[in-house]
């Protein structure tokens, strides 16, 4: 697999102290630049940018099984090493994180093994975190 650069995601939040609280506090992301409006984080080495929707949620998250679970869709997330993702979990365990799927092992023993786990935001943006043994099973069929 090549190196990728760093990829930029904007995002609608409805309470951007929320979103300061979550992205910055509980997952541990470095603050970039803000606004009244807006602000940007350091997510796990690429750029997310939190966009203050004044209008409150949407609800417009459909779910599709994968793996025997109900995955959230739209959804983001950062491909970690294994060790991050057990660090992650770990650390969001210890906060009581409610979880959408809880953190386990899809696919076992099939292509594409990963370790997974889902949580949303206060905003109700649903994020992924996995990881694989090899970065190599990334694509596997």
């Amino acid at each position: 697999m090549s190196v990728i650069r760093p990829f930029h995601l904007a995002i609608v939040v409805d309470d951007l102290q929320q979103a300061r609280l979550f992205y910055g506090g509980k997952l541990g992301c470095v603050e970039g630049r803000s606004s009244s409006r807006w602000v940007d984080y350091d997510f796990f080495g690429h750029q997310l940018v939190c966009h203050l929707n004044p209008h409150g949620k949407s609800d417009n998250i459909i779910h599709n099984p994968v793996d025997n679970d109900a995955v959230p869709v739209p959804h983001f997330g950062v491909i970690l090493t294994m060790e991050n993702w057990k660090a992650l979990r770990g650390k969001l365990e210890a906060a009581a994180t409610d979880f959408v799927i809880e953190p386990r092992i899809r696919f076992e023993g099939k292509a594409g093994e990963q370790a997974t786990m889902f949580l949303t935001d206060p905003s109700g943006n649903a994020l992924e975190f996995k990881a694989f043994d090899d970065d190599k099973h990334i694509f596997e069929k």
